[in-house]
């Protein structure tokens, strides 16, 4: 007979606890009601969520029927945790079953698809609409709202001022149909639905926005046009029986307003504990308070734990996430006594925290983004001496802090290469990163870095391994190409396909950057031109011309099998794309064996790419994977939150990157000197911001709001540089080279450059300026 030792669960709890930094305690402590936890970058907010839902599971005796809800931001994150709490759970011999990990959308779905007769969703006769398909729905909802709508879209055809020349009135024409209006739909979808404002209430927003604007400014009531495009897109989906991410948060919601279901899901649930909750929409929001509620007192306080940091919400340019919400949950908590501040972080070395600290107070008192400030005021700081968890705030490499302005950016990565050369003779298994604003900045360095000859250095001779996730991510977009070229070569006089066509020639750097309209707005002349035509004759217009012929012609003479390894080459392939290529090409002719046609492979093709069910060759998602120690990772800033490296450069920092500005498309510009996007995104947030209870508040003009917008960019790129720089541990290197490319599609041409304002303002602090 095998004995079970018994577990000392109190002294294993007390074990747990005592592993933990004063802050992590702090959450460790928690025993029902809200509570909001501020974390600094490198604070542990993993390890503190996982042993406080291990204590909290264990002090409350949960179970199966009484679950503890850990909601995170992605997949990867979710299974981190899991195995954290599984275990802390194992060492107090508790069951597994007394907890679940979901990222918040699959939380959603899980309730809403339980409950089909109330939240409207059934999987079993609905289709999830991915971002690709979205994008044939938007295309969709924009032509019918045209022609729905002929006033208004002529207002915008005119613009500013219009002398009625035909070409100009085609050119932006197809500006409106292929640009402007996609991208307002989008925008404004994704804006008003998940902060739970559906199209009549947006017709009702609209009336509410000031009109009385100087005489040179057009006013096109965006807010109206936005309102038609989004019940388009809600009527296109309840037509089609499909739903969209928001329609899972929805779903789950009107669920929970049934009272008896809301008390079913109430019931099984002990409490919700959300991680990253900076990036969490309203409606999102809205959700995990209603199910964290208590099933008995429907006033009571809920048993919410959110846990954040406002400092490092960088997706608000392309999600509805806003560091404003999660920081007034934190101030709301605050006055109750129910915040704490995890302030503690023991990744970096002091003097890169303490670079992080001067950065952040610096953009908050220099209003460098508008009235708002973009951080919250939290400083980070190094553990105590007698911290219990081991490798805290190492010692720095060097300085720990180095500040260079090379001549140009090729100085830069030559640097680059010969500090980290320098660094991993010293020691093999310091992991390095390079991290970049912008996808071509990572071509371009990984370009350099390739070629010892350009850079003085060979890395790979050296046995430093260089991983570019750019090129790897690159792979994954092989079935999108394919798809855009041989719907070109299917339909080659639809402008909509040419366009689509030529701009993978763009990305994919086989073609110069140009103005792509002018190209596509009449496709017979730009592709056959006749002797009383006038396409765009320049050596761009007559290269891309040439592409796009030889591809054209590839359909006369090869099978559709043998067009996706033609179309690899002609875009530039690299082996594993080739090889990734290779894999489409088999899976679609295995499906197309009985009707080999091109349409036919079209048809396979569009299914693959909506329902994201490729994957590429070579490809691995692991944060391992990019933190590997004697290892030299390309990587965007973006991509980089929540990893860390040993030695961290960030070139290329200049004024027109970080903080930039609002870009108005050269194209569009007959608009005014605005986006209509970016104009509705600022009104609809204005609206969301409102938090007195006493209706929207004021909603600002066109005038205002792109000013809002501005600010809200500016903002949101200094956080994202505040978090490109805590990722270092021992080092970080900061450059801004003298000269820099006006544009990063055409690298090399260069011209005087400002650097950041921040980073004079670090080597002043640093006594080197």
């Amino acid at each position: 007979m095998v004995t079970v030792p018994l577990v000392n669960r109190e002294a294993v709890l007390a074990e747990i606890r005592a592993g933990l930094r004063r802050g992590q305690q702090e959450l460790a402590d928690w025993e029902n009601g809200r509570l909001a936890v501020s974390a600094v970058p490198g604070s542990g907010k993993s390890t503190g969520m996982a042993a406080a839902a291990a204590i909290a599971i264990a002090r409350h005796q949960l179970h199966l029927n009484r679950q503890l809800v850990l909601v995170t931001f992605t997949r990867s994150a979710a299974a981190n945790l899991k195995a954290k709490v599984r275990g802390h759970l194992k060492a107090l011999g508790l069951p597994q079953t007394s907890f679940t990990v979901s990222t918040l959308h699959g939380l959603a779905l899980t309730i809403a698809t339980r409950n089909p007769e109330l939240s409207n969703l059934n999987l079993d006769t609905l289709t999830l609409v991915s971002p690709a398909q979205n994008n044939r729905i938007l295309r969709v909802c924009v032509e019918q709202w045209i022609v729905a709508n002929p006033d208004l879209y002529y207002r915008l055809v005119d613009g500013r001022q219009f002398d009625g020349e035909e070409t100009e009135q085609l050119r932006r024409q197809s500006v409106l149909r292929t640009e402007v209006l996609p991208s307002l739909a989008h925008t404004v979808i994704r804006e008003a639905k998940s902060s739970g404002l559906m199209p009549g209430e947006l017709v009702e927003l609209a009336q509410t926005v000031n009109h009385n604007l100087p005489g040179d400014v057009e006013d096109y009531d965006v807010l109206t046009i936005a309102a038609g495009l989004y019940d388009r897109y809600q009527t296109l989906l309840s037509q089609r029986g499909w739903i969209d991410y928001d329609d899972m948060i929805l779903g789950a919601l009107r669920t929970l307003d049934d009272p008896d279901s809301r008390r079913f899901w109430q019931g099984r649930t002990f409490a919700v504990f959300e991680d990253e909750a900076q990036d969490s929409s309203p409606l999102q929001s809205r959700l995990l308070t209603l199910l964290a509620g208590d099933p008995d007192d429907p006033t009571g306080e809920p048993n919410l734990v959110r846990v954040g940091d406002p400092n490092q919400a960088i997706n608000s340019t392309f999600t509805p996430a806003d560091p404003v919400f999660f920081n007034q949950f934190c101030d709301d908590c605050r006055r109750q006594n129910r915040l704490v501040t995890m302030d503690q972080a023991g990744r970096s070395s002091g003097i890169i925290m303490a670079a992080a600290n001067r950065m952040l107070a610096w953009v908050n008192q220099a209003q460098v983004a508008g009235p708002e400030t973009p951080f919250r005021e939290q400083a980070i700081a190094p553990v105590a001496p007698d911290d219990p968890q081991p490798g805290a705030n190492p010692d720095p490499l060097g300085a720990g802090v180095e500040i260079l302005s090379p001549p140009t950016t090729v100085d830069s990565v030559k640097l680059i290469a010969q500090r980290v050369k320098d660094l991993y003779t010293e020691n093999p298994e310091t992991s390095f990163a390079i991290l970049v604003r912008e996808g071509r900045q990572g071509q371009f360095i990984g370009n350099l870095l390739r070629d010892p000859e350009q850079v003085g250095v060979d890395l790979a001779a050296m046995g430093l391994k260089f991983y570019d996730v750019g090129e790897q991510d690159r792979q994954t977009r092989v079935p999108e190409d394919m798809l855009a070229l041989l719907q070109f070569i299917e339909r080659p006089h639809s402008a909509d396909r040419l366009k689509g066509a030529l701009r993978v020639l763009v990305d994919r750097q086989r073609i110069p950057t140009q103005d792509l309209n002018a190209l596509a707005q009449a496709p017979e002349q730009f592709l056959y031109p006749g002797p009383l035509d006038t396409p765009p004759d320049t050596e761009a217009a007559r290269e891309a011309r040439r592409y796009c012929a030889g591809l054209l012609r590839s359909r006369l003479e090869l099978p559709p099998y043998s067009l996706f390894s033609f179309i690899g080459l002609t875009l530039g392939y690299n082996q594993s794309e080739l090889a990734t290529a290779d894999k489409l090409a088999a899976r679609v002719s295995q499906q197309i064996r009985n009707d080999d046609t091109l349409a036919a492979a079209i048809a396979v093709l569009q299914d693959i790419v909506g329902s994201e069910r490729f994957t590429a060759v070579n490809t691995e998602d692991t944060d391992d994977l990019y933190t590997r120690p004697g290892q030299l990772t390309l990587i965007t800033m973006h991509k980089a939150k929540g990893l860390d490296w040993d030695a961290v450069f960030l070139p290329f920092l200049h004024d027109k990157t970080i903080p930039g500005t609002l870009w108005v498309p050269p194209q569009g510009e007959f608009l005014g000197d605005f986006t209509l996007a970016e104009v509705a995104r600022a009104q609809i947030r204005a609206c969301a911001h409102a938090s007195d209870g006493q209706g929207p508040g004021e909603i600002p003009d066109i005038i205002a709001a792109w000013e809002q917008a501005k600010h809200l960019k500016a903002a949101e790129e200094y956080r994202l540089l505040y978090v490109a720089m805590t990722r270092a541990k021992r080092l970080l290197w900061m450059s801004a080279a003298q000269q820099a490319p006006f544009t990063w599609s055409k690298p090399e041409n260069v011209q005087a450059a400002n650097p950041c304002p921040v980073l004079p303002v670090l080597r002043e602090w640093m006594g080197r300026g």
